[in-house]
């Protein structure tokens, strides 16, 4: 244990609770990006009754559910016209509850409540966490806490010789392949794999309760199928999306991934990251004792094999890796913290800095953009086609980012009534929004500049005569 009686635990939980109160004005924000998936395709199963299927415009998209159905259950308590309120406070809650499990761990693992308090702060100010993928509704975030809880579990779990956190582990790993995919799996399994390069270790893992464990754990996902409606064919969509990114680029466009996307990794997930990287090339990394060490280089380890194929891959983005950021941010923390004081005093201030820049942009820079010029504009062509409407019946046919939002306002302004559903194949009279003007769909009726998107209202019938 390293000890810096200059520093105090408490400092930092203090800004730790800062960190969690810049994310409030977020809850007040308008849609971003493609948010609006998860509070659709939960209206809609709410409705249509069902627990087990993601639909999207009446249609099945083959996605795990499990944001789902916390987004069902607390939305039907406060109201569905706070949907998007509820997506945006599970996604924060799962972001701060990640803060804390890499306190947990990093306790466990260095026994120093101060170093503890430090990498969680660290995570939470990473610029990516902290700007943007730390409170936006994507199911990201929650997959990312179950993975690294069950990490941690498992870690934690196998250090202490304690088969009630392998059991652990295996719930939380089976609740992240619920929320989104298979490569859950991968990520619990780099760790094991390091993890049993250890002869005490290894003995642990390969007793029977823990083997047996395992075995029901990796065999979930074909239980889960078995169950579903459709999971032959939900489980093959499943693969073709990892498939998918491994489909190679052109060679100039892969190299350039391969150079830049370390730096992308390394620009987003500062400050932590660069002054991890300053001090480790200054050499001021101060030796730790022998358990320490050991600890920190399984932890590098687990953090490498798990971002190598997502570096390697042709396809992917930084959002892939959400799983390893605090193991990320538990490596650079303590390459900072074993700098020496100066080192742990200019991170306090560069974090300090972070969260200043934080609030500027939450208070200020965001909702300005979102009022002048992608935003508030989304709720506005929702209110405006649904007085257009008025009563004639009205579809979705858009899944752009754009379109998912005006629907998703659509949707929670006409509630109780059904979310839109794609037009069927024959319709007479009424309206449905397009992405473009699709005379296939019907006549062009009303067009809405968003941003530098285009959302078209076409009509059918006795509606485009009204």
């Amino acid at each position: 244990m390293t000890i810096m009686p200059n520093i105090s635990a408490k400092t930092f939980w203090w800004l730790f609770a800062l960190a969690a109160l810049s994310f409030l004005p977020a809850l007040n924000f308008y849609y971003v990006g493609e948010e609006a998936i998860f509070p659709i395709t939960s209206l809609e199963m709410w409705q249509h009754g069902t627990w087990l299927k993601q639909y999207l415009y009446g249609m099945d998209v083959q996605h795990n559910p499990m944001f789902n159905w916390l987004i069902m259950l607390l939305s039907a308590l406060a109201g569905w016209e706070h949907v998007l309120i509820v997506t945006r406070a599970l996604t924060i809650c799962a972001t701060l509850a990640v803060g804390l499990l890499l306190a947990w761990l990093a306790q466990h693992l260095f026994r120093d409540k101060t170093f503890a308090a430090f990498a969680a702060v660290a995570y939470l100010t990473m610029a990516d966490m902290l700007l943007y993928h730390g409170w936006l509704s994507y199911v990201d975030p929650l997959f990312a806490m179950f993975i690294f809880a069950a990490i941690s579990a498992l870690w934690i779990g196998v250090l202490e010789r304690r088969t009630g956190l392998l059991l652990a582990a295996s719930t939380l790993l089976t609740c992240a392949f619920l929320s989104k995919a298979l490569t859950a799996y991968v990520f619990y399994g780099a760790a094991l794999f390091v993890l049993l390069f250890d002869a005490r270790q290894r003995a642990f893992l390969l007793r029977w309760p823990a083997l047996l464990i395992h075995a029901v754990t990796f065999a979930a996902p074909l239980a889960w199928f078995a169950l579903i409606p459709g999971g032959h064919a939900q489980s093959g969509r499943m693969f073709a999306e990892i498939l998918y990114k491994l489909a190679f680029p052109e060679m100039t466009a892969y190299l350039t991934r391969l150079v830049m996307y370390p730096v992308e990794i390394l620009i987003w997930l500062s400050p932590i990251m660069l002054l991890a990287l300053y001090f480790w090339l200054l050499k001021r990394n101060r030796k730790d004792e022998v358990e320490g060490q050991r600890l920190f280089r399984v932890a590098c380890w687990i953090t490498l094999l798990n971002f190598l194929p997502y570096w390697l891959s042709p396809q992917g983005g930084m959002r892939y890796l959400l799983p390893i950021y605090p193991l990320l941010a538990l490596v650079a923390a303590r390459i900072v913290w074993q700098s020496g004081e100066a080192a742990i005093a200019m991170g306090r201030k560069w974090m300090i800095g972070a969260l200043v820049l934080k609030f500027i942009v939450a208070l200020a820079v965001f909702p300005y953009y979102q009022e002048h010029y992608r935003g508030k504009n989304y709720d506005d062509a929702a209110a405006d086609i649904l007085m257009q409407a008025n009563g004639y019946p009205l579809y979705s046919a858009d899944v752009s980012a754009s379109g998912l939002s005006v629907t998703a306002y659509l949707d929670q302004r006409r509630y109780p009534a059904t979310a839109l559903q794609w037009p069927p194949a024959q319709w007479q009279s009424g309206y449905v929004l397009a992405l473009s003007a699709d005379a296939a769909l019907g006549e062009v009726y009303r067009k809405y500049q968003l941003g530098g998107d285009e959302l078209y209202l076409l009509c059918r019938g006795e509606a485009c005569r009204k």
